[in-house]
């Protein structure tokens, strides 16, 4: 276990198998809370995403959901760390779970936002890691795009969004799951690595029992220059992490 800068002020406990990458900071800056509201991050990992808004945002409050157990403990030490508690809660769960738990969980319901990066390799696809935790972040073994999409559904009030990273090939599988939990996609951009080359990921919002229709892609998130430098706007998404990382 180790500890990771997050901002000046904040920092996540990481370890060999529960960690972040760039993905989970363009999904943070996408999904970024306003302020006063709840919120959740399902299949938290580490931790990084709640522990982003508290630095960057000002969000009510946070329930970091996870199955596993040693990451939840990761979650629980960066919350002791950074002074959280009153902010940011770890739940060791199943997320499939959320649906029917009774009674709810208040810290689970009419949230405004909740966020996901989801593992992004359906079961039995790609190689299988032999380390368990990090099988499990890769590869829809506890949970498919159609157990998060209910599980989002059933977290959010009216009106409240969600939002995902995944790959470009299960864009038809992510609309369909969420457009089938009435979370009507109405934000889309595609992340490349440069200017003219194929997008490796996409950024989706959609909102709980949104009005058909209305879907706007936005411009692509490009992430470096030609010379392999990181662009002006990456450079702003990094933000305080870029000290002695970018």
């Amino acid at each position: 276990m180790q500890l990771e800068p997050l901002s000046k002020n904040q920092s996540v406990f990481v370890s060999d198998t529960h960690r972040f990458n760039t993905d989970t900071i363009l999904l943070a800056h996408f999904a970024a809370p306003k302020k006063g509201e709840r919120c959740a991050d399902l299949g938290t990992g580490c931790g990084a995403i709640p522990l982003i808004w508290l630095a960057r945002y000002s969000p009510q409050c946070i329930c970091a959901i996870e199955i596993q157990k040693d990451a939840c403990e990761l979650v629980q030490h960066s919350i002791s760390h950074c002074g959280v508690s009153d902010r940011l809660r770890v739940l060791n769960l199943d997320l499939r779970q959320i649906k029917t738990a009774q009674p709810r969980d208040p810290w689970l319901e009419n949230l405004d936002l909740v966020s996901c990066n989801p593992p992004y390799k359906m079961q039995g696809a790609g190689i299988q890691n032999p380390q368990e935790g990090k099988r499990l972040a890769r590869h829809e073994e506890t949970c498919t795009i159609e157990d998060i999409a209910q599980a989002a559904a059933a977290s959010l009030r009216y009106g409240g969004r969600f939002c995902l990273c995944q790959r470009p090939e299960r864009l038809a599988d992510v609309i369909t799951s969420l457009c089938r939990n009435q979370l009507e996609p109405k934000r889309l951009r595609f992340v490349q690595a440069r200017q003219g080359k194929a997008p490796g990921l996409f950024l989706l919002q959609a909102r709980k029992n949104g009005q058909p229709g209305g879907l706007v892609v936005e411009p692509p998130l490009i992430l470096h220059n030609e010379d392999g430098s990181f662009t002006r706007e990456m450079l702003d998404i990094y933000g305080d992490y870029k000290e002695g990382h970018v």
